[in-house]
């Protein structure tokens, strides 16, 4: 989840909101790349989940980052609730997943290195306290009232509210974690086509990153629980979105989209104010019942753009939202993956040639069969394993057009980094199915095992 955003003037002009989108546009030389991934933490003797507070707590390791590698702490209400240091920022889902909203960076290889660094250290201090993390995409054992919730004002506003437009979101902040992939666009038009792409190909990511086949301590019928419980969350903010398929998409329609979405929040002076249900479109004109007579200012707006979570949207980028946390190697496979279908022209039509014959009930129905079957989901004549094996390649090529060199200059491109995929599309298998086969087989039926087999 993001932290409350600043540094925004009053809106003055209706104008000003789809202006806030289009000052994300940067040419080619300066696009960058933000990888984010999650993590759940637990005590290692118990194999229970990690409490806020305590000696073998999320505060503890919040603390013991702060304290040995120099990241400044973020606080709400006296409690730290995060970390800043060099453009990235470490911080907390409502369950006490830890997130790493790494910086924005030239090169896969770079954004590894952080990945690579911050699993470092987060592991030194977790070593000392008796703490572990894991990668999977939905807690597999943990109930809804084993979680604590953690103490920021926007979960607590959020977890009320979930439980009256959804069934899973819930389910979502405390039980599941994902890791995403934050890219630019140069234009308007760049952006429709990037976000088309991102949307349609959303699904192969799903499928390619499934890793989450088990809930309350058994398997769930699903390869990507955590995109099962998306699609029954919040309708008003999920989803495909078929109208950024529609002709004249851009920023205006982002903009009418994201009025029509319910406010949870407005944060003022350190607190976030109660706006559950109430609307944009009233704060616009000074008439919101949370803040009557105040007008909204562009850090407002950003912080609303915040709580639209379709599976793939726009801030001042565009963020990929459909894959499943997990291990190590996967953390690099999914900025490079979508790099590569993205960041070079020749590529990002290729994939969207793939893509543009679909219309919104086959793009929703691949959604729907990636989560459930993973790779071996098809839909009328489309395979998901070939579909992947395509996008794949498609990035493959991309990475090479874009040449970028690690440090050394011995490794000539990034394409080494999609080599965990390459192993998925040879086998047809995906880190789900290697769970369900342990759970059948080795472990038998035990997923307590899971922990040491799967953590970082």
């Amino acid at each position: 989840m993001s932290i409350p955003q600043s540094g925004g003037g009053p809106i003055e002009r209706y104008e000003q909101l789809a202006e806030y989108l289009a000052s994300g546009c940067k040419p080619k030389d300066q696009w960058r790349i933000g990888t984010e991934h999650e993590k759940f933490g637990y005590c290692r003797d118990t194999l229970r989940p990690l409490p806020y507070d305590g000696p073998r707590s999320i505060k503890a390791v919040l603390e013991g980052l702060r304290d040995r590698f120099g990241w400044a702490p973020v606080l709400e209400g006296g409690n730290i609730i995060g970390l800043q240091k060099g453009g990235a920022n470490v911080s907390l889902e409502p369950g006490g997943q830890l997130e790493l909203s790494g910086a924005p960076l030239e090169t896969i290889h770079q954004t590894c290195d952080e990945v690579n660094e911050h699993l470092r250290e987060v592991r030194s201090v977790a070593d000392e306290i008796g703490v572990g993390f894991i990668g999977l995409g939905a807690a597999p054992i943990w109930r809804h009232e084993d979680m604590p919730l953690m103490p920021k004002g926007r979960y607590k506003l959020m977890d009320g509210y979930m439980q009256q437009v959804g069934t899973m979101g819930t389910t979502m902040m405390r039980r599941t974690c994902t890791v995403q992939v934050n890219l630019d666009y140069a234009s308007e038009a760049d952006m429709v086509q990037k976000l088309r792409v991102a949307l349609a190909l959303q699904p192969v990511a799903t499928a390619l990153f499934a890793n989450s086949p088990f809930i309350d301590g058994a398997p769930n019928g699903h390869k990507s629980w955590r995109s099962r419980v998306w699609r029954d969350l919040d309708a008003a903010r999920t989803g495909m979105l078929p109208f950024a398929f529609d002709d004249g998409f851009g920023f205006d329609a982002w903009v009418e989209y994201a009025l029509d979405v319910p406010m949870y929040f407005v944060y003022r002076d350190g607190a976030y104010i109660n706006a559950l249900g109430q609307s944009f479109r009233d704060f616009l004109k000074g008439e919101l019942p949370a803040l009557p007579g105040e007008k909204p200012t562009l850090s407002d707006w950003a912080d609303h753009l915040t709580t639209l979570f379709p599976e793939a949207r726009i801030k001042k980028y565009i963020e990929m939202r459909g894959a499943d946390g997990g291990p190590w190697r996967r953390l690099c496979a999914l900025p490079a993956f979508w790099v590569g279908l993205m960041y070079d022209q020749g590529a990002l039509d290729a994939a969207w040639e793939l893509a543009k014959g679909w219309d919104a009930e086959t793009r929703e129905a691949l959604r729907v069969a990636a989560s459930v079957s993973g790779l071996q989901g098809q839909v009328g004549p489309i395979r998901m394993h070939d579909l992947a094996r395509e996008a794949l390649a498609i990035s493959e090529a991309g990475l090479k057009a874009r040449a970028r060199p690690g440090a050394d200059g011995m490794i000539p491109d990034e394409t080494h980094f999609l080599n965990a995929l390459r192993d998925s599309v040879e086998t047809g298998r995906v880190p789900a199915d290697d769970l369900l086969a342990h759970y059948h087989g080795d472990w038998g039926g035990d997923l307590t095992q899971v922990y040491a087999g799967y953590s970082y």
